[in-house]
């Protein structure tokens, strides 16, 4: 099933299999509509001669011209795409640049207007004139027509959209959707159970002598994806322990520990194959199981936004808040323990993220590209503010005040100005109290 999720993306982030898809179904189409011709009695379609009385010239000449206009805008939409593409990454981060290249929008419009032109194709081949045959199919050249006028439409619907994407608010929005949907999967909501931490734990457990044997990867690239349920189905038919070495979103050199079982003796070829086909991994990291990478993706973004060729203030303002908004909702989910353990007895050891991790992904190069920038550490110390007043988990509030001490430090050396410190200083004040407030409570 992991395997067929993995599949399923790639192809998702390919710009061919949408269009192909498309492409195959006008073809399937067209065929369709000339069988419908060859069946259709002519005098029921000389009832409507506007519609269906062109004859074998004009349902030529329509085709052909439908056919090469298709082949232009392609040619346009290609150009406006790859336009799109340079600037989002000039501009922004080229993280990003899969989010475009993954849009079903961009995909389908591709494929209807190849499909258009493929149908146009079809149909202009069967278009039959001459003494002793003459064949037009009049229904599928009407369709033509009406398909010509869809990708008019098309083309003016793919230009809004363009413009619309290439906003700096649609990018961070569309990038912090995928990662709540990955929060959301892997971190769901449950109400009878309370957020916790369990460093403790995982202490406990390395604390006890095991004879480990260390699994290599076979390929450089990064950890896009674990199995967990092979790992814990391998662990309960070897009666034994299986630790990851590292974790999703890492990157791997070949020939480097990938994974480690409790074993006496070496592992065969059979178990070390099955614990290396537990790990997806590829040349770029994905958001599906990898939640910092999403949270990746926004920070790049507001640190081009804060860098001095640039300083475009907005833009890292809206960064911060889409990563409040993702830390809120992790703020009271329970992050599972990295041990599985099947009737008391432990099976996996995994390496996933923590709250204070995630935290410090999103604010610390931030909030070390702010330096003097006040609205920046105003607007990171609301996002405290907001994450302190959503959870009651001493561990996670103890990282919240650790980030705030850190603005506070910040602006102390670099803010010069008797005013925005006192804006700064009160801002601290409420923050400081929120979090009091909440633990007394």
């Amino acid at each position: 099933m992991n395997k067929i999720k993995q599949l399923w993306s790639n192809l998702r982030s390919n710009f061919w299999v949408m269009p192909l898809l498309i492409v195959v179904v006008s073809i399937i189409f067209a065929a369709a509509l000339i069988k419908a011709d060859s069946i259709v009695n002519n005098r029921w379609l000389a009832q409507w001669p506007y519609l269906f009385g062109v004859g074998a010239e004009g349902a030529r000449g329509m085709m052909i011209t439908i056919a090469g206009s298709m082949m232009s805008v392609v040619g346009v939409t290609f150009s406006m795409i790859l336009v799109v593409l340079a600037l989002a990454s000039s501009q922004y981060t080229s993280r990003i640049l899969r989010n475009f290249i993954r849009s079903r929008v961009t995909q389908v419009v591709l494929g209807i207007f190849a499909g258009i032109f493929t149908y146009c194709l079809i149909v202009l081949r069967t278009i039959r004139s001459g003494n002793d045959s003459v064949f037009v199919p009049s229904l599928a050249v009407l369709f033509g027509f009406v398909l010509a006028l869809g990708g008019v439409v098309t083309l003016m619907f793919f230009i809004h959209h363009i413009a619309f994407s290439i906003q700096a608010s649609s990018i961070i929005a569309s990038v912090a959707q995928e990662t709540i949907a990955a929060v959301d999967r892997f971190f769901p909501e449950n109400p009878e159970q309370e957020a916790d931490d369990d460093d403790d734990a995982q202490s406990m457990h390395y604390q006890v002598e095991w004879n480990w044997r260390t699994i290599s990867t076979k390929k450089n690239g990064y950890i896009q994806s674990v199995n967990n349920a092979a790992l814990i189905r391998l662990a309960q038919e070897k009666k034994t322990i299986v630790r990851m070495e590292r974790s999703i979103g890492a990157f791997v050199v070949r020939n480097t520990p990938l994974v480690s079982i409790d074993l006496k003796d070496p592992p065969d070829e059979e178990t070390i194959a099955s614990l290396q086909a537990a790990f997806t991994i590829n040349h770029y990291r994905t958001v599906q199981q990898d939640v910092a990478f999403g949270i990746r993706q926004i920070v790049d973004v507001a640190l081009k936004a804060l860098s001095p060729g640039i300083i475009d203030i907005t833009t890292a303002v809206m960064c911060i808040d889409y990563l409040t908004v993702i830390l809120a909702r992790i703020a009271n989910r329970k992050i599972y323990s990295s041990h599985y353990y099947e009737e008391g007895k432990l099976l996996v050891i995994a390496m996933g993220p923590s709250y204070q991790s995630l935290l410090s992904e999103s604010f610390d190069q931030i909030r070390n590209s702010a330096k003097g920038v006040v609205s920046i550490m105003l607007r990171i110390l609301e996002s405290f503010q907001t994450l302190a007043g959503l959870t009651v988990n001493p561990c996670r509030r103890r990282a919240i005040s650790e980030q705030v001490k850190l603005i506070a430090e910040l602006a102390e050396q670099t803010v010069e100005s008797v005013y925005d410190r006192t804006r700064i200083d009160t801002l601290l004040a409420s923050v400081v109290k929120t979090l009091e407030v909440k633990q007394v409570l």
